[in-house]
């Protein structure tokens, strides 16, 4: 039985016969591996997900996480798949050998965790954070933090979070209040309260390790205003010893879990540090040790960050792929009334794939999740490229394009592979919206993602305002470049054509945006700019999938007819949307900053 989950397929073409994943194996780094590796891997990832993961979606989401003011209860599946990922050796996947890991490119290892977001997207919450968490050790700790915090979560042992938000602050870093007092031993006592923490309180690992950022206090007692007084802390929930071993119990404490509409399974906490209700030491206060430099903690975390906002667009490619299926497959199976040209009622009714309506809905979502995944594989690629290409020239490009696809990579999947599970659930007619059908819970997951890691504004805003601009528009120029290769590959193409001019009129409107010398009417549509820009890389990207599945191709005809007919959609279809919001942005109309708080 086909797969409900992700199309192997698809994931085939789009690793082998469009991104060419197999000349990576030519560069030093990833000389032992190949195909059949790489295939191995994905075949492991497919059937971990499907037996261990999948099984207890639902059951999750269901019986979500409880608090007793003591200890937080979690259904026992989760720590079971959890544990199955980790004796794979999926949490060291893509690592350096010497950390134990097995040197895979970072485009198959997220092809691999591609199955266990759209399996259970709570559950692979926690090997999430837990690797990016390792990561950002791995670059910006010492290597006596990557003993004693990465290798354990690298064994599954210990799992990692990220605490950013405050309740007072929310996504506003600058207005953090968390404090850091240095002690004698090097070490530092933090106290303060963090909000939204995914996985910060659980049992379903020995320790869990903190990426806390905070603020050392000036000579004054005071803390520095704004991001550059912060720092990156490392704070465990238990201390470790120099031999490995767990020590005390440090002064984190649970002041309550917060209830989502999805991603139900993973407990999601407002921590308290620093209370006093633990006294590691005999004293109050969360003991932590400095990440990187200090006052410098906002760049080491946005490692982790970026990681993160680039996993959640593959969280949402993967609802709405999921949710695809499963509405491609009750469109298959479910009969329902006859073609308007033959409305005989003695006749039998055909299955609802064979209204036009339903193939709208269903091509639709094709083209947003397959050009979804289009997307996050591609910035896999580019990190691949970012740590191993040959050349430092080459490196450095892989940075910048990395740079400037990072929030379309987060937000563009979080609103349409969103629409794609809305679809789904209208594909399902009245039984789409029942919990008896699965997409119901996919929707209300992914409903979640739109403001993961980085509101749509917050990315908006980071997309216009800082990458399109940065090295005088060095991002941006070199992204155009790509395309323009795309374009000259598919010259006489109506598709090229149509991509060319929307293209070219996006870079004259992002001249006029940045001419105003008002930052505030730069800024005032960016969230119109983030959509119309996003629509054009995922156009792009279509148009490269296109040439890939060219008429030429021998075997598997339908496969590849659907890929240039979902090509065909997008561009009839999604791609005129752009030209409403570039004539907008062009107009610098001010609406939007024009309101007034009374005129509501």
């Amino acid at each position: 039985m086909q797969s409900l989950i992700l199309s192997r397929r698809d994931l085939d073409f789009l690793l082998y016969e469009w991104l060419d994943v197999e000349s990576l194996c030519s560069r030093p780094h990833f000389a032992d591996h190949g195909r059949g590796t790489f295939d191995a891997v994905l075949d492991l990832c497919e059937q971990i997900a499907t037996d261990k993961f999948a099984t207890h979606n639902r059951k999750a989401d269901e019986h979500e996480p409880q608090f007793d003011g003591e200890r937080v209860s979690v259904i026992p599946e989760v720590r079971e798949a959890l544990r199955a990922f980790s004796d794979a050796g999926l949490m060291a996947a893509g690592q350096h050998a010497s950390l134990g890991g097995m040197q895979l490119p970072c485009v198959i290892e997220k092809a691999g965790f591609a199955w266990f977001k759209g399996a259970n997207v709570a559950t692979a919450a926690y090997p999430m954070l837990t690797i990016g968490n390792a990561n950002t050790l791995i670059k910006c700790g010492t290597p006596e933090q990557i003993e004693r915090f990465v290798r354990p979560m690298l064994d599954g042992r210990f799992f990692g979070t990220m605490c950013l938000s405050e309740p007072q602050a929310g996504s506003s870093l600058s207005d953090i209040t968390t404090r850091a007092e240095p002690q004698p031993d090097g070490s530092y006592r933090l106290r303060g309260n963090k909000m939204w923490i995914s996985g910060g309180e659980h049992e379903l690992s020995e320790n869990i390790v903190h990426l806390v950022l905070a603020k050392v206090p000036g000579e004054d007692g005071k803390l520095i205003p704004g991001v550059r007084g912060i720092s990156l802390f490392v704070v465990p929930k238990f201390l470790v010893n120099a031999d490995g071993s767990l020590g005390e119990r440090n002064d984190i404490a649970l002041a309550g879990l917060n209830h989502k509409m999805g991603y139900r399974g993973t407990t999601n906490c407002l921590l308290n540090f620093g209370e006093g209700r633990y006294r590691p030491g005999g004293q109050a206060g969360a003991v932590g040790w400095l990440v990187g430099t200090l006052h410098h903690g906002l760049a080491a975390m946005f490692n982790m960050m970026n990681e993160a906002r680039i996993g959640v667009g593959l969280g949402a490619v993967m609802l709405g792929y999921t949710g695809y299926l499963h509405a491609l497959d009750y469109a298959r199976n479910r009969p329902q009334g006859r073609h308007p040209k033959d409305k005989d009622p003695g006749r039998p009714q055909v299955a609802i794939i064979e209204h036009t309506d339903v193939k709208r809905m269903l091509l639709a979502q094709k083209a947003y999740v397959e050009g979804g995944m289009a997307l996050i594989l591609y910035c896999a690629r580019l990190v691949d490229d970012e740590k191993t290409a040959a050349t430092p020239e080459e490196r450095a490009q892989a940075t910048l394009l990395l740079d400037i696809l990072t929030p379309i990579a987060k937000s563009w999947p979080s609103q349409w592979c969103l629409e794609a599970n809305s679809l789904a659930i209208q594909v399902h007619g009245g039984y789409g919206y029942t919990r008896e059908y699965a997409v119901e819970q996919f929707y209300r997951d992914n409903r979640l993602n739109p403001i993961h890691e980085g509101t749509h504004g917050i990315q908006a805003i980071d997309l216009l305002g800082r990458k399109v601009a940065m090295q005088d528009g060095a991002a941006l120029a070199l992204l155009s470049a790509h395309v323009q290769a795309t374009l000259a590959r598919a010259e006489g193409w109506p598709q090229a054509d149509a991509l060319a001019g929307r293209w070219q009129r996006l870079l004259d409107v992002t001249r006029r945006l940045h001419g105003t010398g008002d930052q505030n009417l730069t800024l005032a549509n960016a969230s119109v700019y983030l959509e119309a820009f996003g629509h054009l890389v995922v156009g792009w990207l279509w148009l490269e999938q296109a040439l890939a599945a060219a008429p030429e191709r021998r075997g598997d005809a339908d496969f590849y007819a659907g890929k240039r007919q979902a090509c065909r959609y997008f561009f009839a279809h999604e791609l005129p949307k752009v030209d409403a919001q570039l004539a907008l942005l062009a107009s610098l109309d001010d609406t939007t900053l024009a309101m007034r708080d009374n005129w509501f």
